[in-house]
């Protein structure tokens, strides 16, 4: 392919992290020449690069130019994760200011947002490289643990942000504010606030519905709740949500799982909508419904 009918012609590619993996170095190679192939400039995640190659940062990969995340965000026209939703959700988070959007190669087990089967790229990119795709934005939550009116934490979620109670403790109390207005105080194992993402995340398992990825709104679930009545409820995405530890020994809050804060008693949690989105690209023709339908198992034994 001529590189002139690319619309992405300078494209990143990102493998999973910490994972020193044969089958990932041969994958993010072969996946490179194809895209040279095609017609593209190709380079390298420099964290994913020296990972593999035991090499030192900003060395080059078999050839490949590497850059720092940072660089890729204001560089290239695109990013590919090759990995499991988890390397796609921290990718995500820390490419969304850039407005870079980003093809998932599903190197993992489950894969909702990285969509595209490893046996399938070489069908699918081609015309995806010349902007033949489906695209949808994903929205992002920023998260701030304040204590005694100061932010000790803060962090981007793209799935949901988790309070816990501890590993050797009972249950937690939460008072719940929405928008500066008490809603409830809480008794539970914790509390998610996913977005429309991570609805099919951890508060799928908690028993809270699956959101579209369109709908501009968040979800309150309880973990366990000790009061039967305490369900599930949906916000909208302009809503702040201010969650304060009442009572609860080793607490903690989870941020898409992959960032931690330990919680004292008095801490607030303040989640409100980001300003920057994360934009994946998928194959013409793709359906959120496809999606729900082959990873969920829906109508397995029907005719």
């Amino acid at each position: 392919m001529s590189s002139s009918a690319l619309k992405y012609k300078h494209i990143a590619l990102i493998g999973k992290y910490h994972v020193s993996s044969v089958s990932m170095r041969e994958t993010l190679l072969d996946l490179a020449h194809f895209l040279m192939d095609q017609g593209a400039e190709v380079v390298l995640d420099q964290d994913s690069a020296g990972q593999w190659a035991g090499q030192e940062l900003g060395k080059d990969f078999n050839g490949h130019a590497t850059l720092s995340l940072a660089q890729i965000g204001q560089q290239c026209d695109l990013a590919m994760v090759v990995g499991g939703d988890g390397t796609m959700l921290g990718v995500g988070r820390q490419l969304a200011s850039y407005g870079l959007p980003l093809i998932g190669i599903n190197h993992g087990r489950l894969g909702f947002i990285t969509d595209i089967a490893l046996t399938d790229y070489k069908t699918a990119l081609p015309a995806m490289l010349r902007g033949e795709h489906a695209q949808e934005e994903r929205s992002l939550m920023q998260a701030q643990v304040m204590r005694d009116g100061v932010s000790v934490f803060d962090a981007l979620a793209l799935n949901d942000v988790v309070i816990n109670r501890g590993a050797g403790s009972g249950m937690v109390e939460l008072r719940v504010e929405v928008d500066g207005r008490f809603v409830a105080n809480q008794r539970a194992d914790g509390l998610i606030v996913a977005s429309p993402t991570g609805s099919t995340a951890y508060a799928l398992s908690a028993g809270g519905p699956i959101m579209h990825p369109d709908l501009k709104g968040w979800l309150l679930v309880p973990i366990a709740p000790h009061t039967l009545s305490n369900r599930p409820l949906a916000l909208a995405d302009s809503a702040q949500i201010a969650i304060e530890l009442v009572a609860g020994k080793e607490a903690s809050a989870n941020f898409d799982m992959q960032n931690y804060a330990s919680l004292l008693v008095g801490d607030r949690i303040v989640v409100s909508r980001s300003p920057h989105r994360v934009t994946y690209l998928h194959p013409s023709g793709w359906s959120y419904y496809d999606t729900l339908r082959r990873k969920l198992h829906w109508n397995e034994g029907t005719v």
